[in-house]
């Protein structure tokens, strides 16, 4: 009978692996689409045959050279500078209010939970265009610091995953340290956020993503301000009719391009993230 149970058991998990290596394979199809496509020969969206009958390097190193129509560089960099500042002004902020919700206790405190979650329910393009109104109307439309405003503005909204990271963590740490003489300030910077590496992590992540292929706010605010565009906007314009035949070839080298620089990120960070969203820190 134990036999038995242990070779259906068997049968189970080679029935989960194979189910699970179909679907990442499914999952890298596309993948392995956009590098081929990165490095076909060939001109045009649309091919009858799938592999490419030409492999070139060529579409990488005209992004970089041909800029008179489509400046990638310029765009990536712009693109790299507002995610990076975005990401640094969110994370304190997310960091600070959650750790203010977690240890302080003040009258307004939960009217302020509440409605900070209900207000980050509601999606950011609901009041894009008022947003741009504002943005125009003290001359900062068209800008960079406009999109870093606009990533970092709303972040202290998302506050609560890291509160119930931070809930984790013993109190008891704050009271030693404020017992030394730590102000509350200091017992942030010195204590908790060293002890907080996983939903610093996290939160830093997040906040780095989401400018990093944001669409809509970019579209809206950038307008035809052509060379501050992000890469999100920038090669949405490879994929116009009257461009994608000539330069469907090299939006896939700047897709691939595009996703490099997340991926290492994830991939480094990867233990930590998961950490951050599981919850979990230091134990007393």
């Amino acid at each position: 009978m134990r036999i038995g149970m242990k070779a259906r058991e068997r049968a189970a998990n080679t029935t989960i692996y194979i189910f699970l290596t179909v679907l990442a394979i499914i999952w890298l199809l596309p993948l392995l689409w956009l590098i081929i496509s990165s490095l076909r020969e060939e001109a045009g969206a649309y091919t009858t045959y799938i592999m490419p009958k030409g492999y070139t390097l060529n579409n990488y190193r005209r992004l970089f050279t041909e800029t008179e129509l489509f400046n990638f560089p310029r765009w990536y960099m712009n693109t790299l500078v507002v995610a990076s500042i975005s990401c640094l002004v969110t994370t304190v902020l997310v960091l600070m209010v959650a750790y203010t919700y977690s240890r302080l206790r003040f009258k307004s405190r939960k009217g302020l939970m509440n409605m900070s979650l209900v207000l980050g329910m509601f999606p950011g393009f609901m009041s894009m265009i008022a947003i741009y109104h504002i943005l125009k109307a003290v001359g900062l439309d068209k800008s960079l610091a406009a999109l870093v405003m606009v990533y970092s503005g709303g972040a202290a909204l998302q506050y609560y995953v890291a509160k119930g990271f931070f809930d984790t963590i013993p109190k008891s740490l704050d009271e030693a340290a404020m017992i030394d003489g730590a102000t509350r300030n200091t017992v942030f910077w010195r204590v908790i956020v060293p002890n907080s590496k996983p939903i610093v992590v996290y939160v830093a992540i997040q906040s780095f993503i989401a400018p990093w292929i944001d669409f809509i706010f970019v579209s809206v605010i950038m307008k035809d301000n052509y060379q501050n565009y992000t890469v999100a906007l920038g090669l949405f314009r490879m994929l116009e009719r009257e461009n994608i035949y000539q330069f469907y070839t090299r939006f896939c080298a700047a897709a691939v391009l595009v996703a490099v620089p997340i991926t290492l990120l994830f991939i480094k960070m990867q233990k930590y993230y998961v950490s951050g969203v599981t919850g979990g820190a230091v134990k007393g």
